[in-house]
């Protein structure tokens, strides 16, 4: 039975209580998910528990769309095994050191990497942080910075994109919306027009190369590359592989295979029409997975080619790259499942119902935004609170007769705010476990960071809202380049006051 009251929000607050206590998103997730199968099925133990893994563990692993993700996973693994142990990160890392030989200079890398790899918002994070980690720990660059550099170019840089997964799925949400109005915008006209609404996703990448040239770090964040010039790197030995190197391994380990990758994706996906038509999100990901197979055979002959490793070894690492990806899998099936719970309690469907409370039309857009980002942030999901608030924004808007691309835009920024700032969204996961970065220390070091770009993107929505205009997000990144200006100036003052008393 749905309850749309405020007791179905105990497990979202039990979960982010935990994860935050704990340190540990599993304990976090699994309590949460116990306590909203508990409030549905009544408060009997074994009973309870035996439907927990029954009705909503099992049918996490036979949904479709979660198969494809974890199979997907599976081959990421695998390869980011190789991709560390065959010390082509190494060789790629002594190769560019003559041109990338400084601290800002090997963040902008990092920055352009990710921002090329944009087929993938999971891949990225396991592509970027092997090849550039061992380069940031030679400069002396914290592992914070770069989790929050690929952070900010995975999900931002593939939010923007129509013809990949993202989307490819944001558009059919918009789609049967517009389709109920009978509107004559097409989804791909809405999508596109939306770009330069979606404030939180740009200032989101922006904000890498302002950092990098003006060294502006500010927060936990400060102290982290502080530390990081006394050499002391804060690692994760449980969510990284060990770096490996060989003095036959080349360069070519690194570029060989994303070479191979783009082969294999373009051939796969350009007789569908890609990236100039909509390419379904199951066809992208199989592609994607074969993109990553191959990818990984290469390496392999490579690697056996150049007598680094021979050719059962290297398949033994592929092996090992799998199985190491298998917590990574347990917290992404816990969130889903959590997701799944917090729907039959009415979770989403409360905290839905407070943003319908009639706004004027020029607030649309900020609310919109705000409660966005309270769901995504609740629930780790900013997928699920597309799904969400899509079918409630845009039938709002029309009407009310709100700015529609606005509002549009609204729900996407707000929802990778939310995304961005939660500990247990699948983004945090994947940067972290990519630059070798504990969790938590990825968490709290981008926040102040996101939480900066999510109040510039809050005010912009107001003004958007109250004057529709394509081009105020270049006042937004006016107003984001202020205001890390005068907070960096901020906190290196305390800093410096901090060191003159000690």
């Amino acid at each position: 039975m749905v309850q749309t009251d405020a007791t179905s929000l105990i497990p979202i607050v039990l979960t982010l209580a935990l994860s935050l206590i704990t340190r540990n998103v599993v304990i976090g997730l699994f309590v949460g998910v116990l306590s909203g199968v508990f409030m549905l099925s009544g408060w009997q133990p074994f009973e309870t528990f035996g439907v927990m893994v029954k009705d909503y563990l099992v049918p996490q692993l036979t949904d479709g769309y979660n198969a494809g993700v974890l199979v997907l996973l599976v081959f990421i693994g695998g390869f980011v095994a190789l991709m560390e142990q065959s010390g082509g990160g190494h060789a790629f890392a002594q190769k560019v050191t003559h041109w990338v030989s400084t601290r800002c200079r090997v963040q902008l890398a990092a920055w352009f990497g990710g921002i090329c790899i944009f087929f993938s918002d999971l891949g990225t994070p396991l592509i970027i942080g092997p090849v550039f980690r061992p380069l940031f720990d030679k400069l002396n660059v914290s592992r914070q910075k770069l989790a929050f550099i690929i952070d900010s170019t995975a999900s931002p840089v593939a939010i923007l994109i129509p013809f990949i997964g993202w989307g490819v799925y944001i558009m059919g949400l918009i789609q049967k919306e517009l389709s109920a109005l009978n509107s004559d915008v097409s989804e791909w006209s809405a999508f596109v027009g939306a770009i330069p609404y979606q404030f939180y996703a740009i200032l989101a990448i922006v904000i890498i190369p302002l950092v990098a040239f003006k060294k502006l770090d500010f927060g936990p964040m400060a102290q982290a590359e502080a530390d990081a010039l006394l050499g002391k790197h804060m690692g994760n030995s449980d969510l990284s592989l060990q770096a490996f190197s060989h003095p036959q391994a080349r360069a070519s380990f690194v570029w060989a295979p994303l070479l191979v990758m783009g082969l294999v994706m373009v051939s796969m996906l350009a007789p569908l029409g890609f990236p100039f038509r909509q390419v379904s999100g199951s066809v992208f990901r199989a592609a994607l997975s074969s993109a990553y197979f191959f990818a990984a055979m290469t390496l392999i002959t490579l690697m056996a080619y150049r007598k680094v490793r021979r050719l059962s070894d290297g398949i033994g690492v592929y092996l090992k790259g799998m199985n190491n990806m298998m917590q990574i899998a347990i917290v992404l099936i816990l969130a889903w499942t959590l997701s799944t719970v917090g729907k039959e309690l009415g979770t989403a469907a409360y905290i839905a119902q407070q943003a319908q409370a009639g706004f004027p039309a020029w607030l649309l857009p900020a609310a919109a935004f705000l409660f966005s980002a309270i769901i995504s942030f609740a629930t780790g999901s900013s997928w699920g609170t597309f799904a969400i608030m899509m079918p409630l924004v845009i039938p709002t808007s029309a009407a009310i007769d709100a700015p529609l691309l606005v509002c549009i835009g609204s729900v996407l920024s707000g929802g990778l705010f939310g995304d961005h700032c939660s500990p247990i969204s699948e983004t945090t996961i994947f940067s972290s476990t990519g630059s070798g970065c504990d969790q938590f220390e990825h968490f709290r070091t981008q926040l102040p960071y996101a939480l900066l770009n999510g109040t510039i993107a809050l005010v912009s929505f107001i003004v958007a809202g109250l004057h529709e205009s394509p081009w105020i997000f270049v006042l937004a990144i006016l107003a984001q380049l202020a205001a890390v200006w005068l907070l960096a100036r901020f906190y290196q003052y305390r800093f410096s006051l901090g060191l003159m008393e000690d």
